[in-house]
């Protein structure tokens, strides 16, 4: 016996176009054209079967639903905007009917200002970095020492931490405009240290601007007050500027920046800014940001720091988001020269190790691990000098140690999160695929009339024929468990042809009637064998591929 489709509500993903078999541009006359077939097909009063006639109520429905709403210019664009969520806010009845995409967006976020609102006290958004300092020069500085004989010959390298960094902020949302940002740190540096707290209240005054005022207090600096604005000039520049007053124990120290950017193009920016202070300085810099590189000039000039860089990074079209990146730095201080490598490891972690080479600075190995909105920096100074050795081994070591942790720990790690995030997914729809299937089922039992006229009329007049027809997830050795990943839409396909043709949009194939979707979050493709005018031929499509049939370039060609 059948499964009855009674006491099954209709699943949350339901795609009204692929349901439809129509694209997105599809006219009215096209909806019209794909409901009446559908309807020909669903309607309860062409059945006489009792449970047939329950199964059909339930899919005319959704096809009536569906064409409701995609038929009704207000409801299509909801629904275009916000798919089904967005027809289920309350409020769309006494909104006027005659609006704008646009004006349909800003009602929509109206209706969920409150929603919002309430949501504002679960928001925190915390940030923190810690960076630890090691000192490693005993592991190369040691052995160009003059009493190196002296030392004992069991002796091991010291290495210390000798300073440290720790900062964190929060932020604690007041209205939909005003927001308050609470941040501290401590730091110690060889044993001497100290801690800040600030308090910073943000309003955004306009959608071209925000302005912000910061009090803090510390054991270093003393308390400070700071002012900040930033303002939109124009669609394509805009500006900060940014003042604040530090009482110390030597008096005020006032201090004053301004920054201004334009784009240039769509990938390259420009910016201005010149500050007076402690450290007063005028800097440029270009910025040109692509979807494979990354490149940096900057110049700046100032008492006592100016400097000329020059950095460059490309970034690769990987899984992993690999990044390469170097730079020269070369000012009154010295000449520094930065080389390193960056890639995600999982799907919050980032890590990335750089070497800096520089006179007088000497050689650091700076390795950083990003964690959703937490950092963790270790710098680790080697050596004071330009040791030869000390930048090979700054250069091999996290090389190799990250190649075997990548083998033995990261690899295995994260195909076990996908596995468990995959299986996951599959239960958490299973429910839902369930009906899928139940609606599919009942819905190639309902095609049964419709298909056999349809092949009747196209083998009178040798045309479209479909001979098989599998959708899901194809390997070239079939298990019983990858023999699930397929069914056979032979007869939902059929069901579809129209004057010896095919027409499937550019949509996933698990919305049209007779199909679901049989390996959640795994590619899956359509399979046909068909016949037209007598010959064969095959087509492999991907899942959201459109395809038109009969084509010649499917023929299979005959053996010699």
């Amino acid at each position: 016996m059948a499964t009855s489709l009674e006491d099954v509500e209709e699943p949350k993903n339901q795609d009204y176009y692929s349901l439809l078999n129509v694209g997105k541009e599809a006219t009215l006359e096209e909806l019209k054209a794909s409901y009446r077939r559908l309807c020909m097909l669903y309607h309860p009063d062409k059945h006489r079967d009792a449970e047939l006639k329950r199964q059909a109520e339930q899919l005319f429905n959704q096809v009536q639903q569906a064409f409701t709403v995609l038929s009704d210019d207000h409801a299509r664009a909801i629904y275009d905007l916000f798919g089904k969520k967005g027809l289920e806010v309350d409020g769309w009845e006494v909104v006027e009917r005659k609006r704008t995409p646009a004006e349909i967006r800003e009602e929509y976020e109206r209706l969920q200002r409150e929603r919002e609102e309430r949501r504002l006290q679960q928001r925190t958004n915390p940030k923190g970095t810690i960076s630890v300092g090691v000192d490693a020069t005993d592991l190369f500085d040691r052995f160009d020492e003059d009493d190196f004989e002296e030392a004992p010959s069991s002796g091991f390298p010291h290495i210390e931490i000798n300073k440290m960094h720790i900062s964190q902020s929060i932020e604690a949302p007041l209205t939909n405009a005003d927001t308050a940002v609470l941040a501290g740190s401590l730091s110690t540096h060889n044993g001497n240290g100290g801690g800040n707290i600030n308090v910073t209240v943000r309003r955004v005054t306009s959608v071209r601007g925000w302005g912000e005022v910061e009090f803090g207090a510390g054991d270093i600096l003393g308390p400070l007050v700071g002012f900040k604005m930033f303002r939109n000039i124009t669609q394509r520049c805009w500006a900060t500027a940014q003042c604040g007053l530090q009482f110390s124990p030597r008096g005020l120290k006032p201090s004053c920046s301004m920054m201004t950017a334009r784009h240039l193009d769509d990938h390259t920016m420009g910016y201005l800014q010149w500050r007076w202070g402690p450290h007063s300085a005028m800097t440029t810099s270009l910025v040109r940001d692509t979807k494979s590189t990354h490149l940096t000039v900057a110049l700046q000039l100032g008492v006592p720091l100016s400097y000329l860089m020059l950095s460059y990074q490309y970034k690769f079209q990987d899984e992993d988001q690999t990044k390469v990146k170097g730079s020269l730095k070369t000012g009154w201080f010295g000449t520094v020269v930065e080389y390193g490598a960056e890639r995600k490891i999982s799907r919050h972690s980032v890590l990335s190790a750089t070497v800096s080479v520089g006179v007088p600075q000497g050689v650091t190995l700076k390795i950083k691990l990003s964690r959703a909105s937490q950092t963790f920096l270790f710098p680790v100074h080697l050596t004071d000098q330009l040791l030869p050795s000390a930048v090979f081994y700054a250069t091999a070591g996290p090389l190799l140690f990250y190649l075997a942790m990548h083998r033995l720990v990261i690899i295995p790690f994260t195909q076990a999160q996908k596995e468990q995030d995959l299986e996951l997914q599959r239960i958490n729809s299973a429910t839902d695929i369930a009906k899928k299937k139940q609606e599919a089922e009942s819905a190639v039992l309902l095609m049964q009339e419709s298909v056999k006229r349809i092949l009747d009329t196209e083998e009178s007049k040798m045309g479209l024929i479909i001979l098989n027809a599998w959708y899901g997830k194809f390997v070239s050795d079939l298990s019983q468990k990858e023999k699930n990943k397929v069914i056979d839409v032979t007869v939902p396909l059929q069901c579809l042809v129209k004057d010896s043709k095919l027409i499937l949009t550019e949509a996933s194939k698990a919305g049209l009637p007779g199909f679901y979707d049989p390996c959640v979050a795994e590619e899956k493709s359509l399979k046909l064998l068909y016949q037209f005018r007598g010959v064969m031929h095959q087509v492999l499509c991907s899942d959201t591929e459109a395809l038109r049939i009969p084509r010649q370039s499917h023929r299979i060609e005959a053996s010699s």
